[in-house]
């Protein structure tokens, strides 16, 4: 695992004070920087009001708040990180700026990592010092509790960096994600903007409501969701003969008016591909042994969201 201890985080609004608690969740002594020196009470209270939650996940006993230091100086944040977190808005001609600031002022070997949900990591690197230690690291809000981060290369990060950033994430409870290549959005964020833009073209044309958009998703396919993916979920959707069987029988909806967003051409080659992905993904289990897993779990889910359902809606 990671021996990295030293960890700053650039940006301390939703995302970065979510990373301040997971690092400290994590025994990792945090250099937090933000111009702001007044915003440090806000953060200690944030850290104090999920540590409830924080302890109960990760099983921690305290929380050590000596290891959280505060700095109105970027140079001062940077001086003694092994890894650094940048949690700037998105905005390329911020971000870019920012990270030549970064660049300069931290140790050659850090790694530098920024949050962003969309942006090239290549574009955001061009003017930092040593652009094969940087890396996207896309996290999920909250950050402090859900396990996902992309990590995302540019052109001219080094494999070994990235080896660095996946062990690092893996070492404070994460389950990193490899995006082969960058692209704009990544992988989550794209698979959620399309559904937010079908759900826009919905509201907007009168269908329902966006409580009603929710609860499609709460009370169905998002219960699934939470245990396996589209691409698995539709693999069990076909029967004893999985993905192919679906293909058959639901690949011509792709031609159908259901989205507005337009649907590839089902060729042999993606077809393969979908078909040769889930049998992967299945490891060898089959569909009766799956749906079995997925059953177990649905229940087990929804017996626990009764204790919390009450409170929301």
């Amino acid at each position: 695992m990671s021996n990295i201890k030293k960890v700053a985080v650039i940006g301390t609004g939703v995302i970065g004070v979510g990373w301040i608690i997971r690092f400290l969740a994590h025994n990792k002594i945090v250099y937090a920087f933000d111009k702001n020196i007044n915003l440090k009470k806000k953060i200690i209270l944030e850290i104090k009001r999920t540590w409830p939650y924080v302890k109960k996940l990760f099983n921690k006993k305290k929380l050590n708040l000596k290891n959280f230091y505060f700095f109105s100086s970027i140079e001062e944040t940077l001086k003694n990180a092994d890894f650094i977190q940048e949690c700037a808005i998105e905005n390329y001609e911020l971000k870019i700026e920012l990270l030549k600031k970064i660049g300069n002022y931290a140790k050659s070997k850090s790694i530098i990592s920024s949050s962003s949900s969309g942006l090239l990591p290549t574009r955001i690197y061009s003017k930092c010092n040593n652009p094969e230690r940087g890396i996207i690291g896309h996290p999920f809000n909250p950050v402090y509790l859900l396990p996902a981060v992309e990590i995302v290369p540019g052109k001219k990060t080094s494999i070994k960096n990235l080896d660095i950033a996946k062990k690092f994430y893996k070492s404070i409870s994460m389950n990193p994600i490899m995006v082969k290549n960058e692209l704009p959005g990544y992988l989550s964020d794209r698979l959620q903007e399309a559904l937010w833009r079908e759900g826009l073209h919905i509201i907007n044309e009168g269908y329902a409501t966006t409580e009603e958009l929710d609860r499609a998703i709460e009370d169905g396919p998002g219960l699934r969701w939470s245990l396996m993916g589209t691409f698995l979920t539709f693999h069990l959707a076909g029967g004893q003969t999985g993905m192919k069987h679906m293909l058959e029988q639901f690949g011509p909806a792709l031609k159908l008016p259901w989205t507005k967003l337009k649907a590839p051409k089902l060729s042999k080659k993606l077809s393969s591909r979908l078909i040769s992905g889930t049998k992967k993904q299945a490891k060898g289990k089959s569909i009766q042994q799956i749906s079995n897993i997925r059953d177990e779990y649905l229940v087990d889910l929804q017996r626990l969201r009764k204790k919390y359902e009450n409170k929301i809606r």
